[in-house]
């Protein structure tokens, strides 16, 4: 693999981690009925690179049956991995907090062992046993697979920025084979049923074979929309539940995947305040504005002439995923410096390190796989390329930095699925449970979203704001206040009375 390569796949991983047919697909039950087959039984060893990645903390793997489809419970299954890492006080333990990492697409089997090398506070590992899980179609339970190559034409959740009407007709064509080559793939008739009503139903049937009343639940990006849903369709078995970096809705639609565009606006000016003050380093000017402008002209000349096999399409991609966190600023700098010198050497040496074992294409290929059959299952969105070339013009002039990528067409405009169901509805209506924790500037979630999404769930929620900049707040980022709201509430279950800013 080429360094130009590998700077494109750690943009697209990055990104990933943050859019009439099917008459026969039955609409499931809003519940789900039925007992599992079995209970997980504990004791037995993780996958060898589920145990790599947790090193040192040592996790409980096992199995949870779900129906393939829940119209149809008695019809074909599927087993879905779960992790654990117990609670070693049996007198302070509360229950279980299921854990989500986002995507949809991302691998959560060893997310309690990241979440306890950020440091999560002993009093919450006391409190609950972490259960961690691939979700239906990703990583170990049953994973979907489209065929997708790091160095093929499709190897992004978010679509190209385009540059030109033209680039929207050809990423049309593209957008159109990806979805034919998914549906082609599966053998096993789970594609149209990877969504995320049927993985709040999962959820509950892991929390019934846990022996569980009810379950806690942390979700960051995608996971806020999963968690949404659960406390919407299961509301009285929800526990404390904490939805960080927040979508807006229980599903990513074309309206939440624009405002990608928006995130980029508001978190960009961060970057160029920092870049501006490191001028003498890296000289991508001393103002904002100045580094602002740098991007736009360097994004436009990339178009042109890429430099070490990095275009304009792949840097302005680059940009947004390493504006996910603060502490890839530096690595973000030191690639746009030497893309605007024109130093191809120096863009390989500064370029990501190569893939490790455990990132293999084929784990790219099951990310961008699910996260297509979520986002194109959960909700109808327009087929008309007109559609997308009206959107793609409008948010190029509104959304300089990235409005012409996220407003382009993706393979949901040619799913050959219609959704089986209609997306699922916000309740309101249950008890006051939901903390929303949201980092005021942020990529892929805008602050937007959460204000959305306190707004539908009403009374039930309190929105926890942080001002800070970067896509995830609890333990993931740096803001005392943040940290400290959030663990009393899943500790104490002490929910904030009304709305906090955390400064």
């Amino acid at each position: 693999m080429t360094r130009s390569r590998g700077i494109r796949r750690s943009a697209a991983l990055a990104v990933a981690l943050g859019l009439g047919l099917g008459g026969s697909l039955a609409t499931g039950p809003a519940v789900a009925e039925g007992p599992p087959k079995r209970t997980p039984t504990w004791g037995g060893a993780c996958p060898d690179d589920v145990v790599a990645e947790a090193a040192p903390t040592v996790l409980e793997c096992a199995t949870v049956p779900v129906p393939v489809d829940y119209g149809d419970p008695d019809g074909a299954g599927i087993d879905l991995m779960i992790s654990r890492l117990a609670s070693t006080d049996p007198d302070r333990r509360r229950g279980t907090l299921m854990l989500n990492p986002g995507g949809p697409g991302g691998s959560g089997l060893s997310q309690p062992a990241f979440l306890v090398s950020m440091g999560l506070p002993a009093s919450v590992l006391d409190t609950y046993d972490l259960i961690g899980m691939d979700t239906r179609g990703i990583g170990r339970s049953s994973p979907l697979a489209c065929g997708l190559t790091p160095d093929g034409p499709y190897f992004a959740n978010v679509p190209p920025y385009a540059v030109d009407d033209a680039a929207v007709l050809s990423q049309a064509k593209i957008a159109k084979k990806v979805a034919a080559q998914c549906e082609s793939k599966d053998t096993k008739g789970l594609l149209p049923h990877v969504t995320t009503a049927n993985a709040a139903r999962d959820l509950d049937r892991i929390r019934e074979a846990l022996g569980e009343e009810r379950t806690s639940y942390l979700g960051y990006s995608y996971g806020t929309s999963l968690g949404a849903a659960y406390a919407s369709m299961f509301p009285e078995r929800s526990d404390r539940i904490v939805l960080d970096s927040v979508i807006g809705d229980t599903h990513l639609d074309p309206e939440g995947m624009r405002r990608y565009a928006l995130g980029m606006e508001q978190t960009f000016p961060d970057f160029a305040r920092w870049a501006a003050a490191r001028h003498e380093s890296y000289g991508l000017g001393r103002t904002p504005a100045q580094v602002r402008r740098s991007y736009l002209d360097l994004a436009a000349r990339l178009d042109e002439k890429p430099v070490a096999g990095v275009n304009g399409v792949q840097f302005r991609q680059l940009v947004f995923a390493f504006l996910y966190k603060e502490t890839r600023y530096p690595q973000l700098a030191q690639q746009w410096q030497a893309l605007e010198n024109g130093d191809a050497a120096g863009v390989r040496a500064a370029a990501p390190p190569e893939p490790s074992a455990a990132d293999t294409p084929a784990g790219l290929d099951n990310s961008l796989s699910v996260f297509m059959a979520v986002t194109c299952n959960d909700v109808d969105w327009p087929e008309k390329v007109g559609v997308y070339r009206k959107a793609v013009a409008e948010h190029r002039e509104r959304y300089p930095l990235f409005g012409a990528a996220a407003a382009n067409i993706n393979p949901c405009a040619f799913w050959p699925y219609a959704p089986a169901e209609p997306p699922v509805a916000i309740d309101d209506d249950g008890p006051r449970n939901i903390l929303l924790v949201q980092n005021v500037h942020d990529v892929p979630t805008p602050y937007v979203g959460a204000k959305a999404l306190r707004k539908k769930f009403a009374d039930r929620s309190r929105l926890l704001s942080v001002a800070d900049s970067g896509h995830g707040s609890y333990v993931l980022g740096d803001n005392a206040c943040g940290l400290n709201t959030t663990t009393r509430y899943l500790v104490e279950g002490k929910l904030p009375r009304k709305d906090t800013f955390c400064r």
